[in-house]
């Protein structure tokens, strides 16, 4: 039987095991997630992203939103006082990647749906100390002065129809035809703004409009 001195002597075989150590430990963390309904059952009343926040959400992670804000709230007080219902697995099922974390230059905007105003969330997009001032966010002026369709809704019809079939290999409720071929003509006008705002409006409300 080896012993830990021969392990730590040979730096092959503690990397060798090492890995298989993590491997294991991993599938017995992940595995039994895709049995789980919980986080593999949508909650009630949540649909797949519209056009618009489909592409709000590309705007979203081209500028790294999530380099500093995450969106996961943990069952603590502490979370669930400051930001709402911590976050459940089946709010997350048709996000491509999600987009969850730890890290939080900023607060997390799990439940950020709804909690201010459009008018609020463009100020603060445009430049955040004008509402925070204590803020070392970014400003976001120049997605105003683009379109969406022009950008990051370019191809939206193909976005949706890979997404559509993540959805249909998991037997979720998905994109209809029609949605499809319409969305474009949803994106309309709107600049990346626009539609980011969408975005950030629509974060966690299911949960919160299910309790009510």
């Amino acid at each position: 039987m080896l012993k830990h001195e021969q392990i730590e002597k040979s730096v092959g075989l503690l990397i060798v095991l090492t890995l298989l150590v993590v491997s294991i430990g991993g599938l017995l963390e992940i595995v039994p997630l895709f049995f789980q309904k919980s986080v593999t059952t949508p909650v009630e009343g949540l649909k797949p992203y519209d056009a618009v926040r489909l592409v709000g959400r590309d705007v979203y992670v081209r500028e790294g939103c999530y380099l500093c804000h995450s969106q996961m709230i943990r069952p603590f007080r502490a979370e669930t006082e400051r930001y709402g219902h911590y976050s459940v697995g089946g709010e997350f099922v048709y996000d491509h990647p999600f987009q969850w974390g730890s890290k939080r230059t900023g607060p997390d905007l799990a439940r950020v749906g709804g909690r201010y105003s459009d008018e609020w969330q463009r100020a603060h997009l445009m430049n955040p100390r004008d509402v925070v001032p204590e803020s070392n966010m970014p400003a976001f002026a120049f997605l105003s002065n683009t379109k969406a369709k022009d950008s990051v809704g370019a191809d939206v019809e193909k976005k949706m129809e890979v997404m559509r079939g993540f959805a249909n290999v998991r037997g979720l409720p998905t994109y209809s035809d029609e949605e499809i071929k319409g969305a474009k003509a949803a994106i309309g006008d709107m600049t990346e703004l626009d539609v980011l705002i969408a975005y950030l409006q629509g974060l966690g409300t299911v949960l919160k409009t299910a309790q009510q």
